[in-house]
């Protein structure tokens, strides 16, 4: 069947607006996607030949694959546990036995319509990357935030799309022997899955010291797990509170790992001699946070090859 213009100009595909771009810098961006799609329907309208609108460039090799970089798949929320006043932990159903396929530290992104516009954010998953059944994301609600506007009617049960993964820590066991990471709020997702994935494996031996930025103790994010983890021989679990005035008053199991203050160049300095040997440095926060954190890493002598950031 010949498609005349209008019905041509009915199936160009529309541009994104800046809001379904996560800024994550994902590859593909939806931005990269629209491209690849506007190019298709160039095409086929050029030669008059609408088969040319269902080619795809995603990869076919695996049937059982539940998510894609560039479809969207839809997940159940198992349950909701509040860990602090504002972030929440989202656990997501899979099918039983299934895993959502991630490698260590990789993110994903997540689809929602707040007043009529389209919303994306990116995710890292805080589960273990061989959990089966499920994945787990911890998301702070922003008050003024749009995808939080969207997150805050999330519910048991409620689907909400999921596209991905992207990104990640290329990881390989023992081949660092020391990391030192440094979280910032929700960036500790990405430090927690990468622990996990060590302490997994009894024949890594790598020594791993994080360290921890919130506000308060009771900012912390999801403390019985790293309580968990700190249990382990090769890892120091710290934390930097900013606005904690008396590390007396926290519990006693807290005390002798904290620090009161922001973090600056001479408790990055006191982190570094810690370590039992040269660390890999990894960092995951908000800009500012990078980028002082990599500043006191660079006046210190650790160059850039030491360090990695999410």
């Amino acid at each position: 069947m010949a498609y005349n213009e209008d019905e041509w100009l009915s199936l160009r595909p529309q541009e994104p607006l800046p809001s379904q771009c996560c800024g994550s810098g994902c590859k593909p961006c939806v931005f990269d996607i629209y491209e690849r799609e506007l190019n298709q329907w160039k095409q086929a309208k050029a030669k008059g030949d609408q088969s040319f609108l269902s080619q795809s460039s995603e990869p076919t090799h695996n049937d059982l694959q539940l998510i894609g970089t560039e479809k969207w798949s839809a997940f159940q929320i198992e349950s909701v546990e509040q860990q602090t006043a504002d972030a929440y932990l989202y656990r997501f159903q899979l099918p039983s036995g299934c895993c959502l396929g991630l490698t260590v530290g990789q993110y994903i992104v997540a689809r929602g319509t707040i007043n009529g516009m389209e919303v994306q954010r990116a995710y890292t998953p805080v589960n273990s990357v061989d959990a089966e059944g499920y994945f787990e994301v911890l998301i702070k609600i922003y008050e003024d935030g749009l995808m939080s506007q969207y997150v805050k009617t999330w519910k048991e049960w409620d689907s909400v799309c999921w596209r991905g993964p992207f990104g990640g820590f290329p990881y390989k066991p023992n081949q660092y022997e020391q990391l030192l990471l440094f979280a910032s709020g929700t960036g500790i997702a990405p430090m927690i899955s990468l622990i996990q994935y060590i302490v997994a494996n009894e024949e890594d031996e790598t020594f791993v010291t994080l360290v921890g930025c919130f506000r308060t103790f009771q900012d912390i994010y999801m403390k019985p797990r790293l309580q968990e983890l700190a249990a382990y021989w090769n890892v120091k679990i710290l934390f930097v509170l900013s606005q904690e005035h008396d590390l007396e008053t926290l519990p006693w199991s807290y005390q002798e790992k904290s620090y009161y203050g922001r973090v600056n160049e001479d408790m990055v300095k006191d982190f570094v001699n810690l370590c039992r040997r040269k660390p890999f440095v990894v960092v995951c926060g908000a800009i500012g946070f990078n980028k002082d954190i990599l500043n006191y890493l660079n006046r210190m002598g650790i160059t850039e090859d030491l360090q990695f950031m999410f």
